[in-house]
């Protein structure tokens, strides 16, 4: 395989030895992307032993491309819809020899097809979990990952600028994302990794809301949360726009997280505990009142998924910083009914001396 595919594999292997894995597949695209090296993918699989070289599955027609692209020595293609991609892990897993095996899955995307054709073929396969061991070895971005991370940063600032020109009272949030969406995809962004916010005053503490038809009327906050991806790598930022006269302690709250978010990215060094952030922002957060009104997570690391499982940046968390991992910084709001809501969120770097900022936007309270 290519060098760098090669490397990732047996560091994945060493974990998977020190797990009691005999193999893992793949069968999402995040991973698909870390350790086949390409985003053109659909109806693909990975199969990893714990020795040894991969088994990649895909699509006949697809298996000169994968061949070409990631240098794999073994590839099984498979004709849909005489197989499927179920049966073909299957082939792979006979053909590594594996009869009652202990397998590693990823959190996201297994398809109940692949499951089943699995548990049918192996009664005695046991199934393991191999989120955090994936999420772990995926945290410490190399130097190629990290430029096409800088790449989708400046994608995300341009749809931050385009945002906050087309936010004015009588637009709807979705005309706004629009504007923002267009000038990233010009700037040469693939797409957003999650589903974008630009969200009026009443929504802002809902946990996940998203850009809808509401128009947006003068006097109160507008939060903007934008993504871009590059070459399956990603990029986030969040920014509020106070549009007219907004609350005084709306501005205040959001002062408080401008201070905190400084805080947290001073502390984001190597060896930095993710539970002794948390308890320095929380300290900050609670000594101005709102300490029982934030979350217990701060941030997630970012790479090829907009939020990653490791690390966390949380109460009692013991996740430890290194570098070349990348974070977002600072995820939450204040939850105070009536007045919380402002956001700001940057990508950082893990850095000596401090964090450093891969995001580059004025982080001061936008007026309009």
């Amino acid at each position: 395989m290519r060098p760098v595919l090669a490397r990732r594999i047996h560091a994945l292997q060493a974990e998977m030895a020190k797990a009691g894995m005999d193999a893992i597949v793949f069968a999402d695209r995040e991973n698909l992307i870390y350790y086949a090296g390409t985003t053109d993918i659909e109806c693909m699989a990975a199969v990893i032993p714990a020795e040894g070289m991969p088994i990649l599955c895909c699509l006949w027609m697809d298996a000169p491309y994968v061949s070409e692209r990631t240098g794999a020595e073994r590839i099984i293609a498979y004709r849909f819809p005489a197989s499927t991609i179920g049966l073909t892990i299957v082939e792979a897993m006979n053909q590594l020899g594996l009869k009652s095996p202990r397998v590693g899955f990823h959190k996201y995307f297994v398809e109940f097809a692949v499951f089943d054709a699995m548990r049918k073929a192996f009664p005695g396969m046991e199934f393991l979990p191999a989120t955090e061991l994936t999420y772990r070895i995926r945290s410490r971005k190399d130097a190629d990952e990290l430029a096409l991370m800088r790449k989708a940063c400046s994608f995300v600032e341009a749809g931050m600028a385009a945002a906050v020109a087309a936010v004015h009272p009588g637009v709807t949030e979705v005309a706004v994302l629009a504007e923002a969406d267009y000038a990233m995809r010009k700037a040469g962004s693939e797409g957003a990794p999650f589903r974008m916010q630009v969200l009026t005053h009443d929504k802002q503490m809902l946990a996940h809301p998203y850009a809808s038809e509401r128009v947006i009327d003068i006097n109160q906050p507008v939060v903007i949360h934008l993504g871009a991806s590059c070459q399956g790598y990603v990029a986030k930022m969040c920014r509020t726009v106070a549009l007219g006269t907004i609350p005084f302690e709306t501005r205040r709250i959001y002062q408080v997280l401008a201070q905190a978010q400084a805080l947290a990215v001073n502390l984001a060094v190597p060896g930095a505990c993710s539970a002794d952030i948390f308890d320095a922002v929380h300290a900050l957060v609670a000594r101005e009142g709102y300490g029982t009104q934030l979350i217990d997570h701060l941030g997630y690391g970012v790479g090829i998924r907009q939020s990653e499982f490791f690390p966390i940046i949380g109460r009692g968390l013991s996740h430890v910083l290194d570098d070349g991992m990348v974070i977002d910084l600072l995820l939450p709001t204040i939850l105070k009914p009536g007045f919380g809501g402002p956001r700001v969120t940057d990508m950082v770097q893990v850095a000596a001396g401090g964090g450093m900022f891969m995001t580059h936007f004025t982080r001061d309270l936008i007026e309009k």
